[in-house]
């Protein structure tokens, strides 16, 4: 059991080591979190959708946004996509589990807004048709997804890729990006409320 503890984390090590030696994905994550902040300083929201492991990602950085990350200061609106049990089901029931996100985003997005769509594959088909409205909608998107991409790197405005094609390294290093987006977003916002230092 140790030898494999200790291979697990060796390989989560080695695919966040990757990325920090990547400039262009450095890059990627800044940008998103500087259209994050704009968003926020327009008055807008953040969108966030994905599917199993990434449902929960896409919770968990809503909330961080809602609540709080690093201190005290006031909430910023943020929904995932992931979290209503009778729009879910009503969706999934009516209108098929493809178009889960797609019809959320027309409903609840506007344009200013932004998007993150969340798949270690890239290809998940709820998130793609979500993409496809936010187009439409001009609401920009950002997204997580594995080395390749898949056809979410074509339609994201930002498509931040981690260089791994394993799905658990993938969402170790998906977690630590939204939590990087959401401590820039808090300090550019609210920086001046962080108390000082004891």
């Amino acid at each position: 059991m140790q030898e494999t503890i200790i291979k697990q984390i060796q390989q989560s090590i080695e695919v966040k080591s990757r990325l920090l030696s990547t400039p262009a994905s450095l890059n990627q994550i800044e940008v998103a979190a500087k259209v994050v902040t704009e968003a926020y300083q327009a008055g807008h929201k953040t969108l966030l959708a994905g599917n199993g492991g990434s449902a929960a990602d896409a919770q968990h950085i809503a909330g961080e946004f809602v609540s709080k990350f690093y201190f005290d200061r006031p909430g910023i609106a943020s929904i995932a996509l992931t979290t209503d049990t009778s729009i879910i089901t009503a969706i999934g029931n009516d209108y098929g589990y493809d178009k889960l996100f797609e019809r959320q985003v027309q409903a609840q997005g506007v344009q200013g807004d932004v998007f993150i769509g969340i798949s270690t594959s890239g290809n998940s088909e709820n998130i793609i048709k979500a993409l496809a409205v936010c187009k439409e909608k001009g609401i920009f998107s950002i997204g997580l997804t594995g080395e390749n991409g898949g056809k979410m790197g074509e339609l994201c405005d930002i498509c931040i890729k981690v260089p791994s094609n394993e799905t658990p390294r993938i969402q170790e290093s998906h977690i630590l990006i939204g939590h990087i987006i959401c401590c820039l977003v808090e300090e550019k916002l609210f920086g001046h409320l962080k108390p000082i230092a004891q």
